[in-house]
C-alpha cells in the first residue's frame, strides 16, 4: 500500500490493521502516535473478544462435541449388538433337535 497509495509506514500499518481486524474504515487519527495506538488496540480488542467467546462458550462447545462422539459410538455399536443377538438366537445350543 505504501507504493500504491503513497502512504508512509505508519499509515500503511494502521489501515492494514483495520482491514485485518475487520474493523473497516474509520476516521483516521491525525497523529502518528494515535495511528499506532489505534492499530494495537484493534489487535488487542480482537484478541480479547476471541478469548471472551472461548471462555464463555468453550465448555458448552466441549460438551456438545463430547455428546456427539458418544452418539456416534452408540450408533456404531447398534449393528454389532443386533448381530450378536441374532447369533445367540441361531446358535446350536439354542436349537432343539
Amino acid at each position: 500500500m505504501m507504493v500504491l497509495e503513497g502512504w508512509d509506514l505508519v499509515t500503511s500499518f494502521y489501515f492494514m490493521s483495520l482491514l485485518a481486524t475487520a474493523e473497516g474504515p474509520a476516521q483516521s487519527p491525525i497523529t502518528v502516535g494515535g495511528k499506532i495506538f489505534a492499530s494495537f488496540m484493534a489487535f488487542l480488542s480482537i484478541g480479547a473478544a476471541i478469548s471472551a467467546i472461548t471462555l464463555t462458550f468453550g465448555p458448552l462447545f466441549g460438551s456438545v462435541v463430547k455428546g456427539g462422539f458418544a452418539y456416534v459410538v452408540r450408533e456404531e455399536d447398534k449393528p454389532k449388538t443386533r448381530l450378536e443377538s441374532k447369533d445367540r438366537l441361531h446358535s446350536p445350543s439354542n436349537q432343539e433337535n
